[in-house]
């Protein structure tokens, strides 16, 4: 085992998230963490059904320079390579088999666009006015070329893109995972959350949103009221969802995020939705999309992790991923 995955599994140890082993449902692999501010390390996620030699990327706002830490840090160390690529370039090319775009964000999809011109063919699934703004104000010879199946001419037809109806399920070509997406408000732009299903076994991964209170909407109370009945029978195997400011951020300066306060009120919504006190204890949280201070003393991952523990009543195991990290879910039981 790599020197991150243990110091991963002690932290845990020592945090008192971790309990008896269970066999793992989900393999995540994360390859960009933050909110912001550094082009390296932004959203972007590899996800897979346990053993399977194919993953689904949830983002992609960073995908080669995130491989390189992932590789280092030993994520990929049961691939057995393609001898003509680079080690980054055949989990890049072969073992990512699609792109989830949760929304159209410069962040969440400048890896894709930058490394598309050295990628293989392969779908990308979002919600049609995600696609929609990929294609019209990305993929338009202007910005840059036109690798999608749709759009300005000539279009090149590397990726296609794929609409996908709100709470429809599709499969994940290329993998065993299905999938639905459903809506999220982001201030002024439509995000979205994609449930992840294999076997009897469900992952969820929000793209960013703001709290229902703040944003005058019900997206999210909806959502709880989808998963409530999943956690319930046990197979909600974990939540990736951000948590972008410290609690020092009021609601004006939001700007469609969360901060802890507020997702830990989402998360009591939630647990009333899963049948009330002690019914979400044990689950695994990631926390996502942290954003980075440019000011001297100020560490916002470690107050929101500070933050969050504090007001943890619920019993979840919260989880904050360092770029290259694989995470294993669920993590304990």
């Amino acid at each position: 085992m790599k020197t991150r995955i243990r110091q991963m599994v002690l932290a845990a140890l020592l945090l008192g998230t971790a309990g008896r082993a269970s066999a793992a449902d989900f393999d995540l692999v994360a390859l960009g963490v933050d909110g912001g501010l550094q082009n390296g390390n932004l959203s972007a996620w590899l996800v897979r059904a346990d053993g399977e030699p194919r993953y689904l990327a949830l983002d992609a706002g960073t995908l080669l320079s995130g491989i390189d830490v992932a590789l280092q840090h030993g994520a990929f160390d049961d691939r057995k390579p393609d001898p003509a690529l680079t080690p980054a370039g055949d989990v890049l090319r072969n073992a990512i088999a699609g792109y989830f775009v949760s929304h159209a964000h410069l962040d969440h999809v400048a890896g894709l666009l930058v490394d598309a011109t050295d990628d293989s063919p392969k779908p990308i699934y979002g919600l049609a006015s995600t696609l929609a703004v990929l294609s019209r104000d990305y993929f338009n010879w202007d910005a840059w070329p036109n690798f999608a199946d749709r759009g300005t001419t000539p279009a090149l037809k590397q990726y296609t893109l794929r609409d996908e109806p709100p709470g429809q399920w599709f499969a994940v070509d290329g993998t065993s995972l299905r999938a639905a997406l459903y809506p999220l408000t982001h201030d002024r732009v439509t995000s979205s959350m994609i449930l992840l299903q294999h076997g009897g076994a469900y992952l969820a991964y929000f793209g960013d949103t703001g709290a229902d209170t703040v944003q005058h909407s019900d997206r999210l109370q909806t959502i709880w009221k989808l998963l409530g009945p999943l956690q319930k029978r046990g197979a909600l195997k974990g939540m990736l969802i951000e948590c972008s400011y410290p609690d020092r951020v009021d609601d004006a300066h939001l700007y469609g995020h969360l901060n802890p306060a507020w997702l830990l009120r989402e998360l009591q919504r939630f647990e009333q939705a899963a049948g009330g006190a002690g019914s979400l204890r044990g689950l695994d949280v990631v926390v996502t999309h942290i954003k980075p201070s440019l000011r001297r003393a100020t560490d916002p991952r470690r107050e929101i992790a500070d933050q969050l523990r504090a007001g943890n009543t619920l019993g979840l195991h919260f989880h904050f991923a360092q770029q290259g990290d694989l995470l294993k879910l669920p993590s304990a039981e």
